[in-house]
């Protein structure tokens, strides 16, 4: 039987709480466990693939091409999970079913309502996550923030859950923030209100983790464990890293906490290996040399909007280069009316360049000038639109390889070559159509074509506003 780890957080969003989650599945994994991980997001969309990037970061897609929430992107990253459409739960996809079944008559003439039948529905979808993998721990993350009227269902459902799986078999985790006011002293109460309001829907936190600037001492500790009714030893701290979010599985294993999550689950004879961890940590605390990625994309677009292509290229330059990346953003838009001396100014120092994956006309026009400009320096280039992009001036990427083999380096030539497309295939014609006209008019004034460029392409991590290039940096 699966164990079942609930992960909730209160006081305010953007705590990091996905990233949380995912190191703690990389501490279990990392302990010879086999774990699956969820997304419970309150939103009403069935998926995340209509939902703007500037409200909710990049759309994360699965290996079987569904367009879910970004928090699943961590999950691929900290963990080997192999992702699914079942391991977004959204409040969209749970009403949809439930409203079809009662279409369907399969609630015998029973007045539908959200107690039990919703949540009846979101609690089958989570214990049918590990009776399906077979997993020994199912990490859930439930979305928004505790208070909020959208989380109520899924709160409900935590409160079910350990009451009826029992203490031993399904734990909660309760992340909250502790500020930092003027003169530096830290403020335990929005952390004190948040655990009131989680224990008003039933749930009492087995963990707390306090979202921090600095690690809390142990009078702070002692103070939160004795307001919010948990042992000293149960008080933990996720704090601001010095480099990359890749160093909490480190800080969390340094504190206690897989082991004090392992105890209360049954599950202590375990010890998880973060050698592999430490290790990445040193690469990319003390680079041999620093290389300049140009991402081409709408003017003043988000960091999280191409999340996976940074994250990517970020890897890549660690594990195999042991190399820094700097990215620097490059407004497409810009280039459209730039004369070729301006765009030779904007690439300046540019090692290589990844157009990210977009759709709408805003700024297409502009991508594809920084293909011929930057060819002659020999600058590795990566496009997302794949075979259409060289029909624009005939001077672009000529053969575009794919492949959808995913997290494997594919050697070719001597030199281990990443590739980092995360657009569909399938997306390419039918979100692009309105672009074929303009595609033809700059064809129609080409009159040279360039010897052809062969880049291979996989899918690595995907996502529709994600990563959607090619990044050779064997090249570099």
């Amino acid at each position: 039987m699966s164990k079942f780890i609930l992960v909730t957080s209160g006081v305010c969003s953007s705590l990091g709480k996905g990233v949380a989650t995912a190191a703690i599945g990389s501490l279990l994994e990392s302990s010879g466990l086999k774990i699956e991980m969820m997304k419970c997001d309150p939103y009403i969309n069935i998926d995340a693939g209509t939902i703007s990037p500037y409200q909710h970061g990049e759309v994360f897609v699965t290996e079987d091409g569904a367009e879910t929430d970004s928090d699943l992107g961590n999950f691929a990253r900290f963990t080997s999970v192999k992702l699914t459409n079942e391991n977004l739960v959204t409040i969209g996809k749970v009403y949809e079913a439930v409203i079809r079944n009662e279409r369907a008559g399969r609630f015998n003439g029973r007045t539908v309502q959200v107690i039990p039948h919703i949540t009846d529905e979101i609690k089958r979808r989570i214990l049918a996550m590990g009776s399906k993998t077979g997993a020994d721990v199912v990490i859930v993350e439930i979305g928004g923030t505790v208070g909020d009227i959208e989380s109520i269902p899924y709160l409900e459902v935590a409160r079910q859950l350990s009451h009826e799986l029992g203490k031993s078999n399904c734990m909660t985790i309760h992340m909250a923030l502790i500020p930092t006011i003027i003169g530096g002293e830290l403020k335990s109460k929005p952390t004190q209100q948040s655990v009131k309001k989680l224990q008003e829907t039933g749930i009492q936190p087995d963990i707390l983790l306090c979202r921090c600037d600095r690690l809390i001492d142990e009078d702070m500790r002692k103070k939160i464990a004795m307001f919010c009714n948990v042992g000293v030893g149960s008080v933990f701290t996720s704090t601001d890293i010095e480099k990359s979010v890749y160093e909490l599985p480190i800080l969390f294993h340094e504190q206690g906490m897989d082991k004090k999550i392992m105890d209360k689950l049954g599950l202590s004879d375990r010890t998880p290996d973060i050698k592999p961890w430490k290790t990445f940590v040193e690469k990319l605390k003390k680079p041999e040399r620093k290389v300049t990625v140009a991402m081409v994309g709408k003017k003043d677009y988000l960091d999280d909007c191409f999340k996976s292509v940074r994250e990517s290229l970020f890897h890549a330059a660690v594990t195999d280069y042991n190399a820094d990346v700097e990215i620097k953003k490059i407004d497409a838009e810009s280039l459209e009316e730039a004369e070729a001396s301006e765009i030779y100014k904007i690439f300046e120092g540019i090692d290589a360049i990844v157009i990210p994956g977009n759709y709408g006309q805003r700024g297409f026009l502009g991508e594809p000038r920084s293909v011929p400009r930057n060819r002659p320096r020999n600058a590795a280039h990566g496009d997302r639109d794949g075979p259409l992009t060289p029909d624009v001036e005939g001077r672009g990427l000529h053969r575009i390889h794919t492949e959808f083999d995913a997290r494997r380096n594919l050697v070719a030539g001597g030199a281990v070559e990443r590739f980092l497309w995360n657009h569909e295939a399938r997306s390419v014609e039918r979100e692009n159509q309105h672009r074929i006209q303009a595609f033809r008019n700059l064809q129609a004034g080409s009159r040279q074509r360039t010897p052809p460029l062969k880049v291979h392409i996989r899918q690595e991590i995907c996502g529709r506003h994600g990563v959607a290039g090619a990044f050779h940096l064997g090249s570099l």
